[in-house]
């Protein structure tokens, strides 16, 4: 197996995919001859051509209302939102078209697509470069949201959400694109949607996290567990539909827990998975569930970007606030 980035494993994904189905197109702001912005999409132009990896106009409403239409029409589209900050003109086109096309034609009409967008923060981009808006799509029902933390993930999961009959939202932490590097199987594999990903074993507490900040989460496992303080670490992987299963299991388990994200806090995907906790795990918990999130306030120009981020020293706080919960 090859060792690569996730923007590799990404690029591997899509070669992939349109080496093994002819349905599949790749479009979007510079996909083509230039390779991306982050070159998530390098070298398939030139493989492939222009009528398979396609350069749109920089317009986010038709590039999300073409992929629309060929999904209608039985090709499998993945469109690349150059930055998920950039996504709201085609937001319309996602919740009216998107979401409910299979509800609207009783499933006579596929709609299989894919919506590529890097988020988060953490590579000093500027302002509406870094936005963490995933709570938005997972709560649109018709909607699937999937975000990797790992080179193998991006693959598996990006394959996976090609071959799925719902449109797709696959979100890339951008801040993890060449940080982190690993074997990755060649060909095709997948893995599965709304499926959790275990990152450490314990039994005293339990950390939750998605995207950039399962690193971020794992470390500050780690220093526990130096201290005789052993986590369950938990990569949601996919974000709807919810493994509730394993976060569940893990929080009967342990009883007390810990949700990590970069998003704002009101309304983030926390309050959910604090109020599927609370639903089905209550008489388990033995403190109450803490977040340790973005601010509820837009994303700062980079000189203030470490300050919003979650970092391992607030997320470690965190933690221990609820092991001396009594």
């Amino acid at each position: 197996m090859k060792q690569l980035t996730l923007v590799q494993a990404i690029n591997d994904a899509l070669r992939v995919a349109l080496e093994n189905d002819p349905r599949v197109i790749v479009l979007g702001e510079d996909v083509g001859r230039n390779g991306g912005v982050f070159r998530a999409t390098e070298g398939l132009w030139e493989t492939f051509g222009d009528d398979r990896v396609i350069d749109t106009p920089l317009a986010e409403a038709g590039i999300v209302g073409t992929s629309i239409g060929m999904a209608i029409n039985g090709l499998k589209p993945v469109a690349e939102i150059q930055f998920l900050s950039f996504i709201y003109p085609g937001v319309e086109q996602i919740i009216t078209h998107a979401a409910r096309l299979r509800t609207r034609t009783q499933g006579t009409h596929p709609a299989s697509l894919v919506i590529r967008a890097p988020y988060g923060g953490g590579i000093r981009a500027p302002e509406l470069h870094c936005d963490s808006t995933e709570s938005l799509f997972v709560h649109i029902p018709g909607l699937k949201v999937v975000t990797p933390a790992t080179p193998r993930d991006a693959k598996g999961l990006l394959l996976a959400a090609i071959n799925d009959p719902d449109p797709v939202i696959y979100l890339e932490p951008m801040r993890l694109y060449r940080s982190v590097r690993e074997e990755v199987p060649e060909g095709w594999f997948e893995v599965p949607l709304g499926k959790a990903r275990k990152v450490r074993e314990g039994d005293e507490l339990t950390v939750i996290a998605w995207g950039a900040m399962v690193p971020v989460a794992s470390e500050a496992a780690q220093q526990w567990e130096r201290q005789g303080v052993s986590c369950d670490v938990i990569d949601l992987r996919s974000l709807y539909p919810l493994d509730e299963e394993t976060i569940i299991e893990s929080v009967k388990k342990t009883g007390r827990v810990v949700i990590v994200h970069e998003a704002p806090k009101t309304a983030g995907l926390g309050a959910e998975l604090t109020a599927l906790i609370n639903e089905q795990a209550f008489l388990y918990l033995e403190a109450p569930v803490a977040r340790v999130t973005g601010y509820d306030v837009p994303v700062p120009m980079y000189a203030l970007e470490d300050a919003f981020r979650p970092d391992v020293k607030r997320v470690s706080q965190a933690i221990e606030q609820v092991l001396a919960f009594e």
